[in-house]
């Protein structure tokens, strides 16, 4: 047998190894449950947060999203946009340390949202849309732990806080909140506005898949060419 032909078996199996690759960790990129925009001005008032949540399975549907809010650094003034199919409730808590604001002491805030009643399917993500009055100005992050269920009882815990290792296998959205004016630098956003700029977003993530995809083609073409001109020793 020539050479060439385990050569050519080779390149293949090299070439579709990183083809996987690639493929494997868009779509880790894609499953996390994320918040949109991930970052506010310390202090900022009547914004918008959207909680992007996609499907990771085959065979089931989401039917549940949990989100926790921190009370120890309070988001106040929370309202839920109407979502369609969805049901939105609303839960607060007392706070340990009230907050003093111009319109006077909050003593509970909100500190959990449990969307029910939908289904997102297999390859679709849902935005839900929370609007708040104003975020604490006390932290540089605000971790939003989540709780996603599935159509077969399988509940994906998205609780984990990133680490200076790397990012965890089940990260939890975070937003970072900068320094700055907070009514110049984080003017409110509409829902469609948010979802416009994620479905931008995730154009752009795609597009960028691609390329690296056409990327590991056009290197799978390359070895194919450069083993079948190279001759076959004797």
């Amino acid at each position: 047998m020539s050479a060439t032909r385990p050569a050519l078996r080779r390149a293949a199996t090299v070439v579709a190894g990183a083809a996987a690759t690639v493929l494997l960790a868009a779509g880790a990129a894609f499953a996390h449950v994320t918040v949109h925009p991930d970052s506010y001005a310390k202090g900022a008032t009547d914004g918008v947060l959207t909680f992007r949540v996609p499907n990771e399975e085959d065979t089931a549907s989401t039917t549940k999203v949990q989100v926790f809010l921190p009370t120890d650094h309070p988001v106040l003034g929370v309202l839920v946009h109407p979502q369609d199919g969805w049901t939105a409730k609303v839960t607060t808590a007392k706070l340990r340390t009230p907050v003093k604001t111009d319109d006077g002491t909050i003593t509970e805030a909100a500190s959990e949202i449990t969307f029910t009643g939908g289904k997102t399917g297999a390859g679709q993500y849902e935005d839900f849309d929370v609007a708040f009055g104003q975020l604490p100005s006390d932290t540089g992050t605000l971790v939003f732990k989540t709780l996603q269920t599935y159509s077969d009882g399988k509940a994906v815990r998205w609780i984990e806080e990133p680490t200076a290792g790397g990012e965890p296998e089940n990260p939890a959205p975070v937003l970072r909140l900068t320094a700055g004016d907070a009514a110049a630098a984080t003017p409110a956003k509409s829902a469609t506005t948010t979802r416009a700029a994620g479905s931008a977003d995730s154009t752009a993530r795609g597009l960028g898949v691609a390329g690296l995809v056409v990327g590991v083609l056009g290197l799978a073409a390359a070895a194919f060419a450069l083993v079948r001109n190279r001759k076959p020793q004797a």
